[in-house]
């Protein structure tokens, strides 16, 4: 108390900083306890440093360009991963210059992946303040933002089938690689036990993929056996209805963790019962609630200006690369559009806390089985565009024996490498498929 005494008193010797120190403390805790210590070294530092006497008018214009400047540090000079930024606007000056769709389509790729990344990690911090469950679903959702903004754009210039492919290799990826690749890091992190999880959550989940594969599964059997009442017609009705009850079923899902299942993302111990160790190892968040609010908007905007290029590029670049539009649309786009599940899973299973890494693998899949591909139907119905659940036999396939293959690692409740170590081999397989595949339907399906 003395020393915070002697501070504010040392500030307003100063020109009002002891004023900037109250008005910062009201903006968050954690950011004003770390403001204050600046202060006092950098006071302490430069005893002969003569300050400008500034008013109150001055002192809060001046919180505000350091506050911003400092969230700027933070968000964009805090992991290397952002120093594939710069490829995002060369990627629109290369379009600009040359028009060259393979280096667009490459540039604009990278480019997203640091945005996407950033975006996953101003969710967490959100998620700081919301609590485990609503902070689950929020990293699922702006997890997900990135493919969902993607599928707009292409369905926008009606390119369907790269909607249809993009959001199947999203559920095919956070499935099998970005689980996978918690099973492994967490296996191997702690190597002489088995991790566990909530069976009840794991089974759930299991349950409403299959549900969405029921609806993926009946409009292209209706439309590959002929047995359609009205040809043509009756095929995109029955998807449209499916599509608005698995709304609902997506819709009673959450309702049913925010109420009934509160502890879904709260981890468990060897005994199969919730633990709350929340209090000692969870970090302080590094920005405060708003500008984690200010920053997810700034980002999902800066996604889908990238996304609009991307998107026009993807033609050219399959012709200019060679690459199969399928590959593309199914491997590349998601592996993507999930880089902040991947990297937040893995760091979560590291820490022994793998409901968590469950909740953002499986759950970020059920979310786009439940909820993107039926919004998706939804808004091309309202668009006018022919937008359906026929994602052709190879592709629903590949959905099922998937679905079923996961499903059965999960039966269990516990985790290991080696289970790890064969989802991602499953991936691999399912990535060669696609690279031999040839799409019966065109890319650009104009109503």
């Amino acid at each position: 108390m003395t020393g915070m005494n002697s501070h504010l008193e040392m500030g307003s010797l100063n020109g009002g900083s002891g004023f900037e120190f109250q008005e910062e403390s009201l903006v968050s805790p954690a950011t004003a306890s770390r403001t204050a210590a600046r202060k006092v070294a950098s006071l302490d530092s430069s005893p002969n440093v003569s300050f400008p006497t500034a008013g109150p008018e001055n002192c809060d214009s001046q919180c505000i360009w350091n506050s911003t400047l400092r969230s700027i540090r933070v968000v964009f000079f805090s992991n290397k991963i952002n120093l594939l930024v710069p490829l995002g606007p060369l990627a629109v000056l290369v379009h600009k210059l040359t028009n060259h769709h393979g280096w667009v389509f490459f540039l604009s790729l990278l480019g997203i992946i640091p945005l996407a990344e950033r975006l996953g990690w101003a969710t967490e911090q959100l998620a700081c303040y919301t609590g485990a469950t609503v902070g689950g679903l929020l990293n699922a959702t702006f997890g997900n933002a990135t493919e969902l903004i993607i599928s707009m754009h292409a369905m926008r210039s009606g390119m369907l089938r790269v909607v249809q492919q993009s959001l199947l290799g999203s559920i095919l990826s956070n499935m099998l690689l970005v689980l996978g690749c918690a099973f492994l890091f967490g296996g191997m992190a702690h190597p002489n036990k088995e991790q566990v999880f909530d069976k009840t959550t794991a089974v759930m989940n299991s349950g409403l993929l299959l549900m969405s594969v029921m609806g993926l599964l009946f409009p292209a059997v209706l439309h590959f056996t002929h047995t359609e009442l009205h040809f043509g017609k009756s095929e995109l009705a029955l998807s449209r209805f499916s599509s608005c009850v698995m709304l609902v079923a997506y819709g009673a899902y959450i309702f049913f963790q925010l109420t009934s299942h509160k502890n879904s993302y709260t981890p468990i111990n060897e005994e199969g019962t919730h633990t709350d160790d929340s209090s000692d190892d969870e970090e302080a968040p590094d920005i405060s609630k708003w500008e984690s609010i200010v920053w997810l908007s700034v980002l999902t905007a800066w996604i889908s200006v990238l996304s609009e290029y991307l998107v026009n590029a993807i033609e050219g670049a399959s012709v200019a690369m060679d690459i199969p539009v399928a590959f593309i649309s199914v491997i590349l786009l998601p592996i993507v559009g999930n880089a902040a599940e991947h990297a937040g899973a893995i760091m979560f299973a590291v820490k022994d806390k793998l409901d968590i890494s469950l909740g953002v693998a499986i759950g970020s899949s059920t979310q786009i089985a439940m909820f993107g591909i039926p919004f998706c139907v939804v808004v091309g119905w309202i668009m006018g565009r022919p937008m359906d659940l026929n994602f052709q036999l190879f592709e629903t396939a590949t959905l099922f024996v998937n679905v079923i293959v996961v499903a059965f690692m999960l039966q269990e409740g516990t985790a290991n490498y080696f289970k790890g170590l064969m989802l991602i081999l499953c991936y691999m397989i399912v990535a060669a498929s696609f690279f031999v595949h040839v799409d019966p339907k065109s890319i650009r399906d104009n109503p």
